[in-house]
């Protein structure tokens, strides 16, 4: 109940403040599990993949200092988050983690960790390509614009409405992680991660991958 009442909170929230435009909806995730992996540009981020997505089986992963703050402790666990440290290797919500995508579960994480103060990706963090690698679901790369924080401060204290855009892009696999090459693995399967989502994003917010062959070759596609 308390799932259902937040996500229907979530969603009238953006109507209210935001025209939410969502392009490649063709390539969501349907009945089968799978991993969500998007830039990070604003506090708003994380609430439009239930916006996007009509699921029950969201995976959040919420960072552990949110367990502090009663609210936002609320809504995590109202919508099954599963809180986790960012800066050490949190074994325990991994494997969670993997417990439910191998029930069925849709993941959405953002590999860069924390938000980005410029709105350009960052570096991304091997933790999505692992679940991804481990797990074998199929990936879906999402570019995210417009929600900003310095936008949404600049905005609504102007009573204007936010213009959200949402990318989905083609869905694609990682191989399974190899033995005593899983530390190179595990960094070009990142780097493939953010490439496929620098490839969504205009140029000017491709920032620690602008210029990436990659990015090109998914372009030219």
């Amino acid at each position: 109940m308390a799932y259902k009442l937040v996500h229907l909170l979530v969603r009238l929230i953006f109507k209210l403040i935001a025209r939410v435009e969502v392009f490649g909806m063709q390539h969501a995730p349907d009945a089968r599990s799978a991993i969500v992996v998007s830039n990070h540009i604003g506090r708003l981020d994380a609430g439009l993949i239930y916006y996007a997505v009509n699921r029950q089986d969201i995976i959040m992963l919420v960072a552990e200092k949110y367990r502090h703050h009663r609210f936002y402790r609320w809504v995590a666990e109202s919508l099954n988050g599963i809180f986790v440290d960012r800066f050490n290797a949190d074994l325990s919500a991994m494997r969670e983690v993997l417990r439910r995508l191998d029930k069925g579960g849709v993941l959405a994480m953002a590999p860069e960790g924390t938000r980005s103060p410029t709105g350009a990706l960052q570096v991304g963090k091997d933790g999505a390509s692992y679940l991804a690698a481990r797990s074998g679901v199929t990936v879906i790369p999402v570019a995210i614009n417009g929600c900003q924080d310095a936008i949404v401060k600049q905005r609504l204290k102007r009573l204007q409405r936010l213009h959200i855009t949402v990318n989905l892009g083609k869905p694609f696999t990682l191989p399974p992680l190899q033995g005593r090459e899983r530390e190179a693995q595990l960094k070009a399967c990142t780097e493939e991660i953010m490439c496929q989502i620098a490839a969504l994003l205009p140029p000017e917010m491709h920032g620690a991958y602008a210029g990436h062959p990659r990015i090109q070759e998914l372009l030219a596609q």
